[in-house]
């Protein structure tokens, strides 16, 4: 769908589509929307023979997915002004849409590799989109690093198609139960992890993140916190983990190491900022952390806390960078010290950035909270009370920051040069109105939903003989 629209909105009907790009596009977000939400997605027709993975998990992402991109439409119809760059940043989003689409359905590495490869390439164009200084260093730092990740993503796929002989999920797996322990197989599972960890911005692989958040145009911003990096880097880890390598010891210790250092430095580096995107970079490299401790686990109950809480980052980072656009847009600063009493002005960015603060930080009743509880609840039925531990403070350090940054931005007094500021406007508002009713009204359901189709101790380890699933 994302690929026939480029199609479309690039016919030469003499600007007709120009005009109706928007729409367009939102369009097919929302049929993306309801085809997921559809019982029957797994029937893909007559003329389509795709080999296609189409299961819950697929069904979350692909839903996070299009809700992103549609709010970073509705950003980009609010804020980019000039009429090309609107129509370049659609043709671009679909672009990206049309990679991670076929990255969360595709079942061999090498298409894998390649629709990582669409959507980095989409990626580092938007960054640059205004070809600022900021934009251009930051797109470049990321075609580095990316660099470095198809290189070893590049290598671990030579190696597993000579020890399996294919390159399907299946028959690598196969090829791995069969020589668990050979060398070469340990090599290719550890390049392609490092690879994804860089897609991911994990520590110590985050060095293009920051500037690559902070740098890029605010629609652009929001596409990238919400749903590339978690499509990318932790979507492809947690399938890839689950239906392809194996959960041995030393996969789980990386995991789990790697999460608890993002967890912990992204958390005390968000602490120290004072501009706003990049604090919540910091934040995001934080949240994913938690993503990736849960998947370490390597039990049930910790991969389900790790897919519910990339569900919940998905729209919770989302609505903070769109609270930030408002405030940019509004202020023309970023500069957290510079800031003051904005609720007072913008309340419902005020309203809706406390919300989804408290979300982030782990605060009941938000859908924020279960997740975390599900991830620390895994780490210590599963014996790693360190990490529970590092995984309940690190959240105390997040509702700091994040109180810091609500006091600084939207509490206290005016500052005389606000007192004209008013809320952004309307494709700002209602992105996140939206947002913040799904982290609420999730949040108030899920325990009602677990009861209903969950059975505690059912999930506390996998089943017996496999490892990962």
């Amino acid at each position: 769908m994302p690929l026939l629209g480029i199609i479309i909105l690039n016919l030469p009907l003499g600007g007709v589509m120009r005009k109706t790009t928007f729409w367009l596009c939102l369009a097919l977000f929302m049929a993306q929307i309801c085809l997921v939400l559809a019982p029957n997605m797994n029937n893909t027709g007559p003329f389509f023979k795709f080999d296609l993975i189409i299961d819950e998990l697929s069904r979350v992402v692909l839903f996070c997915i299009a809700l992103v991109s549609a709010v970073s439409l509705l950003a980009g119809e609010q804020l980019i002004k000039d009429e090309n760059r609107k129509f370049n940043f659609a043709s671009l989003l679909l672009a990206v849409v049309a990679g991670m689409n076929g990255v969360v359905m595709v079942k061999d590495v090498f298409s894998l590799y390649v629709f990582l490869e669409i959507t980095a390439v989409a990626s580092f164009i938007l960054i640059s989109l205004f070809r600022e200084m900021g934009g251009l260093e930051a797109a470049f730092k990321y075609l580095l690093l990316s660099a470095v990740a198809t290189v070893l993503m590049l290598s671990s796929v030579a190696l597993l198609l000579l020890l399996s002989g294919d390159t399907s999920f299946a028959g690598i797996n196969a090829a791995i139960i069969t020589s668990p322990h050979s060398h070469l197989i340990m090599l290719a599972i550890g390049l392609f992890i490092c690879g994804l960890f860089i897609k991911g911005g994990l520590m110590p692989f985050h060095g293009w993140l920051p500037d690559a958040y902070s740098a890029s145009p605010a629609p652009v911003s929001i596409l990238l916190a919400g749903i590339v990096t978690k499509t990318a880097g932790v979507y492809s880890l947690i399938r890839i983990m689950t239906l392809v390598f194996v959960f041995d010891d030393p996969v789980k210790y990386v995991l789990m190491f790697v999460g608890a250092v993002s967890i912990v430095f992204g958390a005390l580096a968000a602490l120290g900022q004072s501009d706003l995107k990049r604090m919540l970079a910091y934040s995001s490299i934080s949240q994913v952390g938690y993503i990736i401790i849960g998947l370490g686990c390597g039990t049930v109950l910790g991969i389900f806390g790790a897919v519910f809480h990339l569900f919940n980052h998905a729209v919770f980072k989302s609505l903070l960078f769109v609270n930030s656009a408002a405030v940019e847009s509004q202020t023309n600063t970023r500069d957290m010290d510079k800031l003051s009493g904005l609720a007072e002005k913008m309340p419902l960015t005020g309203v809706t950035s406390l919300l989804a603060m408290l979300s982030t930080a782990g605060i009941p009743p938000l859908s924020g909270f279960w997740s975390k509880l599900l991830i620390i609840l895994a780490l210590w039925l599963s014996g790693h009370y360190f990490y529970a531990v590092v995984a309940i403070l690190a959240s105390v350090i997040t509702l700091a920051y994040f109180l810091s940054m609500q006091r600084r931005v939207f509490w206290g007094k005016t500052g005389n040069e606000f007192r004209g500021v008013r809320e952004a406007g309307i494709y700002l508002a209602i992105p996140a109105l939206i947002l913040a009713a799904i982290t609420v009204a999730v949040g108030l359901i899920f325990p009602f939903v677990i009861n209903m189709f969950i059975q505690l101790p059912d999930i506390i380890a996998l089943p017996a003989g496999r490892q990962g699933g």
